[in-house]
């Protein structure tokens, strides 16, 4: 079997006024299946059928087959930032997380130091908060780099691509990281992810 478009996990209509509808018409149906289709597109013809994504982007990285790794890496990375999501007020931290987000100097300073990384990125990329030891930590990577070709721990991420925001914001993407982030995060998902239980929503098999 191929790698399949992952359906969204809430309603396309669900973020508005945050996150409009067209977004998701071109983001997910056009940008994020591209990505799979073009990933299918090599799996027979590398012998690579058969491996989970992850597989398939460790295999890419390993032999630097860059066209490969980039797509793949971002089926990943798109499916892991859908469910980063969910309708405004529909979650919360959890109580581990929530200390932990006490020692990063309170969800203000955790949310000011996303938004920063995620502005101050050059061009095309990701912000993400991973889980490095016991503590969090702010990052980003570039293009279609992913924490998990390099052993971090993802806890959440926000796409800082242009097509990821200029629908609903054109080049405002200070406005962009502010209003999603101080809106729609998926608490729940973070809090499972660092439990080790939600990124596997990402890891598909073929």
């Amino acid at each position: 079997m191929a790698f399949q478009l992952p359906p969204l996990p809430f309603d396309p209509t669900a973020l508005d006024p945050h996150m409009s509808a067209e977004t998701f018409e071109y983001h997910h149906g056009k940008h994020h299946k591209a990505y799979v289709d073009k990933t299918n597109g090599w799996i027979e013809e590398k012998g690579l059928a058969g491996l989970s994504l992850l597989q398939v982007i460790e295999k890419a990285k390993s032999t630097n087959d860059k066209g490969l790794f980039n797509n793949s890496a971002q089926i990943w990375n798109h499916t892991f930032f859908w469910n980063c999501l969910a309708p405004a007020g529909s979650t919360k931290p959890s109580e581990k997380l929530a200390g932990l987000i006490d020692g990063f100097g309170g969800q203000e300073a955790l949310l000011k130091a996303l938004a920063t990384e995620a502005v101050n990125h050059f061009a095309s990329g990701w912000a993400w908060l991973v889980l490095e030891g016991d503590a969090l930590k702010v990052t980003s990577y570039h293009d279609a780099d992913t924490p998990v070709a390099h052993g971090a721990t993802p806890l959440f991420t926000l796409d800082v691509w242009e097509h990821a925001y200029y629908i609903d914001y054109r080049n405002a993407r200070p406005k962009f990281a502010e209003t999603i982030l101080g809106n729609v995060i998926n608490w729940d998902f973070v809090s499972q992810n660092l439990d080790g239980q939600g990124a596997t929503r990402a890891d598909q098999q073929q």
